[in-house]
């Protein structure tokens, strides 16, 4: 299976055909309306706005999966991304990235791109470390999703070739971006 296989909706319900994106450089994250790195969707849209029209797309996967910080309909998570954050790239339907009912896209993300763990020379790694050690403990558990925005960067040939954890700016991964382009 690649990536280009898996059947997705986008944030209104209707079917999105990943093999659109053939032959361009991807970033997904899994999002969230109500997290501490909500903001990082002002980078992803800077990030998508600078190195569009270079063959660069970048596609936002709601999920509530973490401490239920996700809003509760697709058209709520549309508004929100676009009033706060001037969002212009897609959005998919809300889905879930782990657990029992993992979406396929986030099943073929994290098996080609499995945990390595937190830098924790980073504040912002120890910071999330901690969290989940003390109130989500089961979530450190196996590559999966460790929280929201986690984010997959994907080449030309539909190949995952890094991940970056949620405490990763945006912008921290403009050089590995442009290494694809």
């Amino acid at each position: 299976m690649s990536l280009y296989d898996i059947k997705v909706n986008d944030i209104d319900g209707d079917s999105f055909d990943l093999n659109q994106f053939k032959g361009k450089v991807v970033v997904i994250a899994n999002t969230a309306s109500k997290c501490g790195f909500t903001p990082q969707y002002k980078d992803l849209e800077k990030i998508y706005n600078q190195y569009k029209d270079d063959g660069l797309v970048v596609i936002g996967a709601p999920c509530g999966q973490f401490a239920d910080q996700e809003l509760s309909t697709g058209g709520e998570v549309k508004s929100f991304c676009e009033l706060n954050y001037g969002v212009t790239f897609p959005l998919l339907e809300k889905m879930d990235v782990r657990g029992q009912s993992i979406h396929p896209l986030f099943k073929f993300l994290t098996e080609q791109a499995g945990f390595k763990g937190f830098d924790n020379t980073q504040a912002g790694h120890k910071m999330l470390q901690k969290v989940l050690e003390e109130k989500f403990p089961e979530l450190l558990h196996g590559d999966g999703i460790k929280w929201n925005f986690t984010k997959f960067l994907i080449d030309r040939d539909g190949n995952v070739v890094k991940r970056f954890e949620s405490p990763v700016d945006p912008l921290d991964m403009v050089d590995s971006i442009k290494a694809l382009l």
